[in-house]
C-alpha cells in the first residue's frame, strides 16, 4: 500500500508544475466554474492515459521522431496562441460569466485534449519519467503490480486536476472581479507565451 501511495504522489508531482493545462484550467474555472475546469483537465488526462499506453507498449520511437516533434510543436503553437487570445478577449466578461453558462463542458474537454495532445513536452515527459519508472518496476514487479502502480500515477494526476478545478472555482466564487480579471489575463498571456515557445521550438527543428 505504501508503494501505491508513493506512485500516486509521483503522479501528483508530475502534474503540479505550472504549464499550459494549469493556466487553461485557471482561466476556465474563473470564467465558467468547477465543472468546466475539471472537464478541461479530464481532456488533458485522457491524453496522459494515451501516452502511458504508447510508452507501455513501446511505440515511443514514432512519437519521438523529428517529423512528429516538429508537427506537434507547430500545431501546439497555434492551439495555445489561439486559446490564449480567446481567453484575453473574454476577460472583460468575467462578471457576466458568473451568472452565465459560458463554454460547454464538451468544448472544454476537447480544448484540454488538444492542448495536451499537441504538447511535445508531454511526450518527452512520459517517455522520460514513465519510461524510466516502467523500466525499473518491470524488473521488480509482476504485470499486475505494474498496472496497479501505473493506475496510481494516473490517480495522482486526476487528484491534481480536481484540486486545480476546485481552486479556480473558489477564486471565481469569493474573489473580486478585478482580481479575477488579472488572473485571467495572466493565464491568457501564459498560454500565448507557451505557444510562442512551442513555435520557436518548431523553428529550431527546421534549423537543425
Amino acid at each position: 500500500m505504501g508503494a501505491f501511495f508513493s506512485y500516486m504522489l509521483l503522479g501528483l508531482s508530475l502534474a503540479a508544475p505550472i504549464g499550459p493545462i494549469n493556466a487553461a484550467q485557471l482561466d476556465k474555472g474563473i470564467k465558467n466554474g468547477f465543472l468546466h475546469a475539471w472537464f478541461l483537465g479530464i481532456g488533458a488526462t485522457s491524453v496522459d492515459a494515451l501516452y502511458m499506453l504508447v510508452v507501455y507498449f513501446g511505440s515511443v520511437h514514432f512519437l519521438s521522431s523529428d517529423f512528429m516533434k516538429t508537427f506537434l510543436f507547430s500545431f501546439g503553437c497555434f492551439v495555445l496562441i489561439y486559446t490564449g487570445i480567446e481567453g484575453l478577449m473574454s476577460t472583460g466578461k468575467i462578471t457576466q460569466h458568473r451568472n452565465a453558462k459560458g463554454d460547454s463542458v464538451l468544448k472544454c474537454f476537447f480544448s484540454g485534449f488538444l492542448i495536451s495532445l499537441t504538447n511535445p513536452l508531454t511526450i518527452l515527459f512520459w517517455l522520460g519519467i514513465y519510461g524510466s519508472v516502467l523500466a525499473k518496476t518491470a524488473n521488480t514487479y509482476e504485470t499486475e503490480q505494474l498496472i496497479l502502480y501505473s493506475c496510481a500515477i494516473f490517480t495522482g494526476i486526476l487528484c491534481w486536476d480536481i484540486a486545480m478545478a476546485a481552486l479556480a472555482s473558489t477564486f471565481r466564487r469569493y474573489l473580486a472581479a478585478t482580481f479575477l480579471t488579472a488572473v485571467s489575463v495572466i493565464s491568457g498571456l501564459s498560454l500565448i507565451g507557451f505557444g510562442i515557445y512551442f513555435g520557436w521550438q518548431a523553428v529550431q527543428q527546421f534549423i537543425i
